[in-house]
């Protein structure tokens, strides 16, 4: 019973991420943003279309075949991606980015096995990685940024509650998908750092 209930769970965020994905897609192809009340509609009907079996020659709904591929996001990410539809949501900062990149640098290579330590058994009930994370919580607030606080905070009761199938914490803090987005965000932010350092050199240069 408690499987079934933690698979509807999963294939109902997926549902939702692959709903989220696809209005993001969209407006990026359009170039324009939509509405937040069409956002929210789209949402709930693409939201159904993902979740739902669709009959003919899939057995499974759309979002259970797109998961087979992903496997289950952390929270993190999905609450970051989710809050992108939210009205006059904000960019994270790279404060945030970098911190995530490094771990995501260090940390996947360990836990394949390049290396005496695994940091992915930390995540089973390690006292030290729990503070570690709140630390990273609080320092968070202490920069200005409280949405990073709730992300955190989200994720680790998730975590408590054995929200997803998975008990360990990392997989609740930290997936793929968001080492691979934080670690281009470092090139882009060093790229749009330059471009605007040339376009004011540009501006002020002497005639």
């Amino acid at each position: 019973m408690m499987n079934q209930y933690m698979q509807l769970i999963a294939l109902l965020e997926m549902s939702l991420t692959c709903a989220v994905v696809f209005i993001l897609l969209l407006q990026k192809l359009l170039q324009m943003e939509f509405p937040f009340a069409a956002r929210a509609v789209l949402v709930l009907l693409l939201g159904n279309l993902f979740f739902w079996p669709l009959g003919m020659s899939l057995e499974l709904p759309l979002s259970a075949y797109v998961r087979g591929v992903t496997g289950d996001l952390s929270m993190v990410t999905l609450i970051l991606l989710w809050g992108t539809l939210l009205p006059a949501a904000k960019k994270t900062p790279f404060g945030f980015k970098a911190p995530v990149a490094l771990i995501a640098l260090v940390f996947y290579p360990l836990a394949l096995g390049f290396g005496m330590l695994d940091p992915y058994a930390w995540g089973y009930g390690s006292t030290g990685l729990l503070i570690a994370v709140v630390g990273f919580a609080i320092l968070c607030g202490l920069v200005g940024w409280t949405k990073g606080i709730w992300i955190i905070s989200i994720a680790i009761i998730a975590w408590a509650a054995h929200w997803h199938e998975s008990a360990n914490l990392w997989d609740y803090l930290l997936d793929p998908f968001l080492a691979i987005w934080a670690l281009f965000a470092i090139p882009s932010a060093i790229y749009l750092k330059r471009r605007e350092k040339a376009r004011s050199g540009y501006l002020f240069r002497a005639g």
